[in-house]
């Protein structure tokens, strides 16, 4: 009898202890990292997805420059196969504007604005 009243207590402590990992508390503890480093690395992902050309056509830079690559033939600002500008120069132009053209800065990201950039800059005139 006296052994059976021990694994009573003992099975009853068992599962109190199985009820305390178990319970609410440590799930919602663990799943912030989870979370977190989720968000991370979807975030990271995004930023080096950033996909130039379509930056371009959604900006609506097609409306305003010709660009071959973009199937684009504006002609309120320059053309950009004819211009052929660098990386610097198209990042300094949308971020900042130039003559007729706006800054896009509050339209675009650092990444959107970088990525649209290295598209004109390979692209123009090939």
């Amino acid at each position: 009898m006296r052994v059976a009243l021990v694994l009573a207590a003992l099975l009853l402590g068992l599962g109190g202890v199985a009820a305390g990992c178990g319970g609410d508390d440590g799930a919602e503890e663990a799943a912030p990292p989870a979370a977190e480093t989720t968000d991370a690395v979807d975030t990271d992902m995004d930023a080096g997805a950033v996909d130039g050309a379509a930056v371009f056509a959604s900006a609506g830079c097609g409306g305003c420059h010709t660009l071959a690559a973009a199937g684009s033939g504006g002609s309120v600002g320059p053309n950009l196969d004819d211009a052929r500008p660098d990386v610097e120069t198209v990042v300094d132009t949308v971020t900042n504007g130039r003559g007729a053209m706006p800054s896009f800065s509050d339209q675009l990201s650092d990444d959107e604005i970088q990525a649209v950039a290295e598209y004109v800059s390979s692209s123009a005139g090939s």
